[in-house]
């Protein structure tokens, strides 16, 4: 059972750039959609569970969903630059690596040699993959850039802070229902903080602003199935079922999405797809 809702995050996220893809509307739109969806379905489950969670427990998973929000700002910023059908595996590979080496180096997730050699061989396949998927040719629009990458890369912070979230020691005795609704609290304060530091207060009155709480509503089911996964599998293993997600988002961006590909972008593409789910796979088994 713990497997089969480790694999909801993989269709909740997956399918959540393809919503707000199809909506429509900036960055700010999509974000506050991703806050105000997300805190519906803590509200529900919070309803419906009635959990207790501590004063600690709680801000601190204020602070953590918050500083979600820059992990998938940079998202949001980079499908309207390079598209998600690059954006995805690219955020997918730099967000393994980042949470197998956290697992690994704090949480002792990877334990032995062979569990290290096994883990770091998986990453490396996965980071191949990620940068066939990027491949581009000279008659594509939307290239890669190296300030794209590092832009990624440095936004990514915030999804590494989000995945480690579970097992961190201030809430790893917490009912995962009880830090579940801060966190998405915390989601939506992040989402309008930036949406008033961007200068875009106006976005309030958009009609995408709220058909955006779509898309929040995937984000939303697919963050709570992790928390559970995330407790009962650890980060590590959690987080590479979830990450399945590139699939579904990389797929869709190109035939939901009509983003542009050449037969020869297209084949790298989805041999990339292929290396990034054998490595992910390899890495349950170190």
């Amino acid at each position: 059972m713990s497997y089969l809702i480790a694999l909801i995050p993989a269709l909740g996220w997956g399918f959540m750039p393809l919503i707000t893809g199809k909506i429509g509307g900036s960055a700010v739109n999509q974000m506050f959609g991703i806050g105000a969806g997300a805190t519906i379905i803590g509200l529900i489950a919070f309803v419906i569970g009635h959990p207790a969670v501590s004063t600690t427990a709680f801000w601190f998973s204020v602070v953590c969903g918050a500083l979600w929000t820059i992990g998938q700002i940079g998202q949001f910023i980079s499908f309207k630059r390079i598209g998600v059908s690059k954006t995805t595996p690219i955020s997918t590979v730099l967000q393994l690596v980042g949470n197998s080496i956290i697992g690994a180096i704090i949480f002792g997730e990877w334990r032995g040699a062979k569990a290290l050699t096994i883990g770091f061989v998986a990453l490396a396949v996965v980071v191949v993959g990620a940068l066939l998927t990027s491949v581009t040719e000279g008659t594509s629009s939307k290239k890669v850039t190296t300030g794209d990458f590092l832009f990624l890369l440095c936004t990514t912070i915030g999804y590494w802070i989000y995945s480690a979230f579970p097992k961190i020691p201030v809430v790893a005795d917490q009912s995962a229902l009880g830090i579940f609704l801060p966190e998405m609290l915390g989601i939506l304060l992040g989402s309008v903080i930036y949406t008033v530091a961007s200068g875009n207060i106006s976005a309030f009155k958009q009609r995408e602003q709220y058909l955006n709480i779509l898309g929040g509503l995937s984000w939303g089911i697919a963050a709570l199935a992790y928390i559970f996964a995330g407790k009962a599998l650890g980060i590590t293993t959690a987080f590479v079922f979830s990450q399945m997600n590139v699939i579904i988002a990389t797929i869709g961006g190109v035939f939901i999405l009509h983003e542009q590909k050449t037969s020869r972008e297209m084949s790298f593409t989805i041999l990339g797809i292929v290396l990034i789910v054998i490595g992910s796979i390899a890495m349950t088994f170190a």
